[in-house]
């Protein structure tokens, strides 16, 4: 009778474990760290690929710190496992914005910046095909807009500080960067900025010309005055944007 009676206790003990719901969150959250691992080796593999762009112990480490504070949000606000076929893109379009943080830094050559450029216009064509994916396979969520939002906003700041440190700009380009962590800011003094837009093809166009502006703007061919007319466009699309959603974000709020 000693043999069952333990079998049985065996089983029970393995059911609760199975169905534990700290054990299960525990586990989702282990496969999710495992996909950013994962994706952080293609990055190490891109970085290598790239050796004058991401030349040293500085670069490496500033490309990594961005990814592994990215890949730790990412574990900490996602917690059903797998990420799905459009946060993997996404997450690819992450480690590519990390080695561009990490190339920033460098003092590379004209090879070296358009490669550096070249990383961030894949990244710009990510943005467009992680959506499709999204759309494609059903499975559209919160966490992917905001993640997609977010790794926009960080592009778009690091391409800022490459104007002022690469084509020479003016520190009001970081006006361009700093926009949307404003509007953050913001939000925690009116809660009425944080209701929900509504969809809109505006807004995306005005993300994508920002990031396209900005990278003619910092191509070495581009005339200093001519990156300078590119970040001003970019910067006016901009405002105009905010300036309609705050609008009618402010007409809808209850007095």
């Amino acid at each position: 009778m000693q043999q069952p009676t333990l079998l049985t206790l065996g089983s029970v003990a393995m059911f609760l474990y199975r169905n534990d719901p700290s054990t299960l969150a525990l586990s989702k959250r282990l496969y999710t760290a495992v996909e950013v691992v994962l994706v952080g080796l293609v990055l190490v593999l891109a970085g290598h690929g790239f050796p004058r762009l991401i030349q040293g112990t500085g670069e490496w480490a500033v490309a990594l710190l961005v990814y592994g504070l990215i890949g730790v949000l990412i574990v900490r606000f996602w917690p059903h496992g797998a990420l799905g076929w459009a946060n993997r893109v996404t997450l690819v379009r992450s480690a590519l914005i990390a080695l561009i943080a990490g190339g920033l830094i460098a003092n590379v050559s004209v090879v070296g910046q358009w490669q550096w450029l070249g990383i961030a216009a894949a990244a710009l064509l990510l943005d467009g095909v992680d959506g499709f994916v999204a759309r494609s396979t059903h499975c559209e969520s919160d966490f992917g807009a905001r993640f997609d939002m977010e790794l926009d906003a960080l592009l778009i700041l690091l391409l800022c500080l490459a104007l002022i440190t690469t084509a020479e700009l003016a520190p009001w380009v970081l006006l361009i960067g700093a926009m949307r962590y404003g509007f953050v800011l913001a939000s925690n003094i009116y809660p009425w900025l944080k209701a929900p837009l509504f969809p809109s093809w505006r807004r995306k166009a005005v993300c994508v010309w920002q990031v396209a502006a900005l990278l003619l703007a910092l191509t070495p061919l581009t005339p200093s005055d001519v990156s300078a007319l590119f970040a001003l466009s970019a910067l006016i699309t901009l405002v105009y944007s905010f300036g309609v959603d705050m609008w009618w974000l402010y007409r809808r709020h209850p007095v």
